[in-house]
């Protein structure tokens, strides 16, 4: 049963399922191998990628694949068989024309009451860190995938499909050029994955000032710079406790479920204490898909650290984090202890529609929101109206 809305919602978490050529089509022949290549292994369709089979996405042709939102239940922590969470997924399907064609898109987008969102990558967020060891390998391949994208889905595609051409910071200059070639295509989003930027001379925060001319250009053209969960940097800190030191989606882990390591909550940290938003006060940062359990972890630490050394900081950083960062919590999070941490004006809804852990129906998100006594222009603010705030450029 649809859910009916009062008004027409935008999402900040939808995301398309890459065509197998993404990487491919537009990469640049001296990376051809030592980018992305697919190949068959064992009589399955396998990516490499830097030479190796890459495991991020056990299947990533996505062809077939799971339905839309058939984990909810596991991720509000209700498995009451305990289930492998790969045996959640029910019976695979063939890939559905919306997952790949924006026109198709728009026509679900339509039957599921939404104005516009944030459209970003399945496969593109575990990809930085498989080519961390060939950093020009890894800006090539992040070059085509951006020009597949603007190709195939378009950067604000009848201002309603918002894509997001992923930035790595590995090379500033690159970074600042792919950003340049992206507004004047009409970004107003652009993902990254949050921790250390892996740089020729080693890991450094991505509040460094060799990034300035990046952080400068979103700057001024006032767009808005979306953190996304993937494979971070942090992957390898694992491997001190046993685990694996590479993500692969949906095997089951109990230790990272309980690991207290956060690249969202430290990148954050770091752009805070570096002074990343006094050098350029026009910053919009948005966290998206990694829930906001990190934030209130983030202001006992702001708090405390303010207090012994206010004098190192502009401000009090929670003044700061507020000004210039929106969360898009999970949906299962307390969402009303958000609602007083961060305030209404900065909190938007995601989905993460089609993925088998969001969303069936995005317009479902409002009862989410009532269950913790959101009133209906609160429901409003986080549903519609912030994300069409952040959709729309503001100049410095």
């Amino acid at each position: 049963m649809t859910t009916e809305l009062p008004f027409r919602l935008f999402d900040c978490d939808n995301h398309y399922y890459e065509a197998t050529d993404a990487f491919t089509r537009h990469l640049e022949p001296a990376y051809r191998k030592r980018a992305m290549q697919w190949a068959t292994v064992d009589g399955k369709t396998r990516l490499l990628v830097g030479g190796k089979v890459n495991k991020f996405i056990p299947n990533p042709t996505f062809d077939p694949v799971a339905a839309p939102g058939v984990m909810d239940e596991y991720f509000r922590g209700r498995n009451p068989k305990s289930a492998d969470p790969g045996k959640l997924f029910g019976e695979l399907e063939p890939i559905r024309p919306e997952y790949r064609d924006r026109d198709a898109r728009l026509a679900v987008m339509d039957a599921q009451g939404m104005e516009g969102c944030i459209m970003l990558p399945t496969l593109g967020v575990g990809m930085e860190q498989a080519l961390a060891s060939d950093l020009p390998a890894l800006a090539a391949a992040f070059r085509a995938f951006n020009r597949w994208l603007d190709e195939d889905w378009g950067f604000a595609y009848r201002n309603r499909i918002f894509a997001a051409p992923y930035i790595t910071l590995c090379d500033p200059g690159n970074a600042a050029r792919e950003l340049e070639w992206a507004l004047d295509r009409d970004a107003r989003f652009v993902v990254m994955v949050p921790g250390p930027v892996t740089t020729p001379t080693g890991l450094r925060s991505p509040a460094d000032e060799a990034f300035d001319p990046f952080w400068r250009l979103a700057n001024d053209a006032g767009i808005t710079v979306c953190y996304h969960g993937g494979e971070t940097a942090y992957a390898r800190y694992l491997g001190d406790w046993g685990e694996s030191d590479f993500t692969e989606a949906f095997r089951a882990s109990p230790f990272r479920s309980m690991a207290s390591y956060d690249p969202m909550q430290d990148t954050l940290a770091s752009l805070l204490a570096r002074g990343l938003f006094h050098r350029f006060a026009n910053l919009r940062i948005a966290s998206i898909e990694v829930g906001s359990s990190w934030a209130f972890h983030l202001f006992e630490k702001l708090a405390k650290a303010y207090g012994q050394v206010s004098h190192l900081f502009p401000e009090d950083p929670r003044e700061t984090f507020r000004r210039h960062v929106w969360v898009s919590p999970f949906y299962e999070d307390d969402l009303a202890s958000l609602l007083t941490l961060a305030g209404e004006d900065h909190i938007v809804m995601g989905s993460d529609y089609p993925h088998v852990e969001g969303l069936t129906e995005p317009a479902s998100y409002l009862k989410d929101l009532q269950n913790f006594d959101y009133t209906a222009r609160q429901c409003q603010a986080v549903m519609r109206d912030n994300g069409l705030f952040l959709a729309t450029r503001r100049p410095a």
